[in-house]
């Protein structure tokens, strides 16, 4: 037995959740999963809760994932939320696949629990038209990318496994399903508040605000008004988490409020990708035929998506001019946070006037020329002070080199102000700039595999990803630019 050493009966289910009013949940069974089998585990996200890595392979543990069974103490339900889906009042959503077990404590030091949901484990009544199940092509997305993002540093839920079966259900074609077990302190969301609010029924949205401040906010109970204080709070973690998403490149492709977390944390993986040739207008969920969602609008967005937070908890914040200058701390932190992160990227220790011109001329060359976004700025880091011969890797990804040219005579002279030194710069670099990041077409081949019941792949980007910075010399070629092949793949909500 390693150090992380309870079986998921010991892992002391609680429940915190279902201690809110009837009304906020229904208390149901999974549905089970015909033979389950693993797929893939995440021993990092298993230490968060001091979990066995070995209970991976144990068959009490699969079935107990999959819904099949239920771990002793586990009280499993489905919230009810409600929310504003490509920016329209859809009305009342809920959890339409997803049950959540309960929570179990946090290992080591750390002070929140962690809530366990099976997504995929059969319908609901907030199920809609749904069959309350997921495709394995789409839980192989969310474990690996919940892991990865992990590694990453950005704010996300935790996967702890996926199981699959041989059930098959219909989505554009027949696919097999699947059940992710997904970890986060909460998964309550933006349209957990709006559901109260659309509702009119302020006692349950006191509840809500309540349960969220005093379980994940403590410090907000003294303040003058902690409603306030709350929504001032999440606004910042939220504009804090987007600007991670925009350092990295990564477009999460369908930020309903529904899928925002009251904690900042990236929720609710489906059609997301990550940056590859730039382009600020990209949009990486099919089914987005507006661009509500490109990766140029997630700020945005983001903000937008706080303001109906806000309009929610007015009713509790009880002023509207004094919910107005709350949500203004969104722009102030988005800004602070993205340009802080753009000089780690680029190597900048101090902070000066002109870096904005330099940020954005960097912007206009890699859009022009569709570069690389990940590729970009890893290589950048091997560009030289007085040595413009180590510049050819990161010139070579330019069609129009003279620009990139250009912007490195600027970009220099800025180094040069600050006395920036060679190596040291580069380490500091490569320790915020990922050679790895899940590219689609990294998924889809491991995906592939594992619909012929090859895991191998899919443990072997988990593998890779989980140190993203780190060289990895005997995985380069999945630090290469993508294949021409890959520019035909879609994701889309279904994904």
């Amino acid at each position: 037995m390693t150090s992380h050493s309870k079986t998921i009966d010991e892992l002391g289910f609680s429940h915190a959740y279902a201690a809110l009013p009837p009304d906020f949940y229904t208390s149901l069974m999974p549905t089970p999963l015909p033979a389950p089998y693993l797929v893939c585990g995440s021993a990092s996200a298993a230490a968060l809760i001091d979990l066995d890595p070995a209970e991976f392979k144990d068959e009490d543990f699969i079935a107990a994932v999959s819904g099949n069974t239920i771990p002793h103490g586990a009280r499993p339900l489905a919230a009810v939320y409600s929310g504003h889906q490509f920016g329209v009042w859809a009305g009342q959503l809920g959890d339409g696949r997803a049950i959540l077990l309960g929570e179990v404590p946090a290992a080591g030091q750390q002070a929140e629990a962690l809530e366990l949901q099976l997504k995929g484990a059969g319908m609901t009544p907030y199920s809609r038209m749904g069959d309350g199940r997921a495709v394995l092509r789409s839980s192989i997305r969310e474990f690996l990318c919940s892991e990865a993002m992990a590694a990453l540093g950005i704010p996300t839920s935790r996967a702890l496994c996926v199981t699959g079966s041989e059930k098959l259900v219909m989505r554009e074609t027949p696919e097999t399903t699947a059940v992710v077990t997904r970890m986060a302190p909460s998964f309550i969301r933006f349209g957990s508040f709006e559901h109260w609010f659309y509702h009119d029924r302020k006692e349950d949205l006191r509840h809500l605000a309540d349960h969220v401040i005093d379980r994940f906010y403590p410090s907000l109970r003294g303040a003058e008004n902690p409603y306030r204080a709350l929504l001032e709070e999440v606004t910042r973690r939220t504009a804090v988490m987007i600007a991670h998403w925009q350092a990295v490149g990564f477009m999460h492709g369908v930020m309903n409020t529904d899928n925002m977390s009251i904690l900042g944390l990236t929720i609710d993986y489906g059609p997301f990708g990550f940056m590859e040739a730039f382009d600020a207008r990209h949009i990486c969920n099919h089914t987005d035929q507006q661009g509500r969602y490109s990766y140029a609008r997630q700020p945005e967005i983001g903000q937008w998506n706080c303001y109906a937070l806000g309009q929610a908890l007015l009713p509790l914040i009880g002023d509207v001019d004094e919910t107005v200058a709350t949500l203004e701390i969104y722009q102030t932190t988005y800004t602070r946070t993205y340009n802080a992160l753009l000089r780690k990227k680029l190597g900048l220790q101090t902070m000066e006037h002109d870096d904005t011109a330099l940020i954005e001329a960097l912007f206009e060359i890699l859009q022009a020329g569709h570069v690389d976004f990940t590729s970009f700025f890893r290589k950048l880091g091997q560009l030289q002070l007085n040595n413009s011969a180590a510049d050819e890797p990161v010139r070579d990804l330019f069609i129009d080199r003279a620009a990139f040219d250009e912007w490195a005579v600027a970009y220099r002279a800025r180094l040069h102000q600050e006395h920036s030194i060679d190596a040291t710069r580069r380490l500091a670099m490569d320790a915020v700039n990922p050679k790895y990041v899940l590219r689609n077409y990294l998924a889809h081949a491991a995906i592939e595999k594992a619909q012929n019941k090859d895991f191998s792949e899919v443990a072997r980007l988990l593998a890779i990803l989980e140190r993203p910075f780190d060289e990895q010399p005997e995985h380069e070629d999945y630090a290469k630019l993508p294949p021409d092949w890959a520019n035909d793949l879609e994701v889309s909500c279904s994904s």
